[in-house]
């Protein structure tokens, strides 16, 4: 599935919630689905700059294709970068580096948050654009 295919999906799914709170909610939800990140990950280079959140983001290649797991320190960001990282998982290197749309302000999630926590949500994608754009 393209990264297209996908964020129409994400949009797709999260449209049945019509309330901007109720859908972070379920986000957030998601992500407490997902297990965190082992200790041993939780290191400085795997932080991602610019987060006023304690905020770690790991990224791999297997296959030629990019994957990421990531945890923060509250449940909110925590939820957004984690879609972030399951977005942004199974695409190829160059798909990420040149996929333009902010998946967050497209799936209107981004409009609702403070500025200092919409700058560090821009900062974790640009940490995973930067991953791939390494890997191409």
């Amino acid at each position: 599935m393209t990264l297209t295919e996908k964020l129409q999906a994400l949009t797709d799914d999260l449209a049945l919630i019509d309330d901007p709170q109720e859908r972070l909610g379920a986000v957030v939800d998601r992500a407490k689905k997902l297990p965190p990140l082992a200790d041993p990950e939780r290191t400085d280079a795997h932080r991602v700059r610019g987060c006023i959140s304690l905020v770690h983001l790991v990224g791999e290649v297997r296959d030629g294709r990019c994957y990421f797991r990531c945890d923060a320190d509250g449940p909110l960001v925590r939820g957004l970068v984690a879609l972030l990282c399951t977005f942004y998982s199974g695409a190829t290197p160059a798909d990420i580096a040149t996929f333009a749309p902010d998946p967050l302000e497209s799936l209107d999630l981004a409009k609702n948050l403070s500025p200092t926590r919409r700058n560090g949500l821009a900062s974790a994608r640009a940490t995973i654009r930067a991953f791939a754009e390494k890997h191409i």
